[in-house]
């Protein structure tokens, strides 16, 4: 009896792992800043009768790491074409499945209660205002977020000044949080970032010419057999999913 109901319970097993898998989504990666935005299209597309998408969120720089020891995905949303050019070049992108999605800008965030008043230009006095605290950033070594605050920094020319009062997060929401908290009295994040918390406001917007064009490229995996992942690729990038994302404050690409 033993010796026959062990095959049947396998069978069982695997036909309701089958089962489970075609129940969930595609897993998505994406760049932590898309966290508002992404869900809601998520939803919309759970609404149409689909199963609702899995969401990472994390650095672009620590998604694109974890593609390229081969972790499972089916979609990768990088807010950055650096580390989108990583994954592709490495073979990881599905070939004609890469596009641009969105765009973002970047602005000086306070807690909401700071009085703090800044006009970015050259020479700013940012150094002066940051005092004896921390000017919180994404890593500016790795994360996009950070590399596109530092590009703009040094084009004003005071990145040497702030340089060693950087407090260098993991990603943009993490630098967000070290601003809520009050435990830095000034940082970098994007725009989207910011009207996404009411424990900050916004000091200034940083001039689109200071840095590179933000821009968040989005491409299916090579990897991915999910049916699902290619259509909801396209949704996103519809002018449906466009629609939605443009009312979390994110920009035509």
């Amino acid at each position: 009896m033993v010796r026959f109901l062990r095959p049947l319970l396998a069978l069982m097993l695997f036909f309701g792992a089958t089962a489970h898998a075609a129940d969930r989504g595609p897993l998505v990666l994406a760049a932590a800043s898309m966290q508002e935005a992404l869900n809601a299209a998520a939803d919309d597309w759970a609404a149409r009768g689909h199963p609702r998408p899995l969401l990472s969120f994390a650095g672009s720089s620590a998604l694109a790491r974890q593609i390229l020891a081969g972790s499972p995905a089916d979609l990768f949303i990088s807010a950055d074409q650096t580390w989108m050019d990583s994954v592709e070049k490495a073979g990881f992108v599905a070939r004609g499945s890469r596009a641009t999605w969105a765009g973002n800008r970047l602005v000086l965030i306070a807690p909401a209660k700071s009085a703090v008043r800044l006009a970015i230009a050259p020479r700013f006095p940012l150094a002066r205002a940051i005092g004896d605290g921390r000017l919180a950033m994404a890593d500016p070594d790795s994360v996009p977020a950070g590399r596109y605050g530092k590009a703009a920094l040094a084009r004003l020319g005071v990145w040497g000044a702030v340089e060693p009062r950087v407090a260098r997060a993991d990603n943009v929401r993490a630098a967000l949080a070290l601003v809520e908290s009050g435990a830095a009295p000034l940082g970098i994040v994007y725009a989207t970032d910011a009207r996404a918390s009411r424990l900050v406001r916004v000091v200034a917007l940083f001039p689109a010419g200071s840095h590179p064009p933000i821009r968040y490229p989005i491409a299916r995996l090579a990897r991915s057999t999910h049916g699902d992942a290619e259509p909801f690729r396209r949704f996103l990038l519809s002018a449906r999913g466009r629609g939605i994302i443009a009312r979390y404050g994110f920009t035509a690409p």
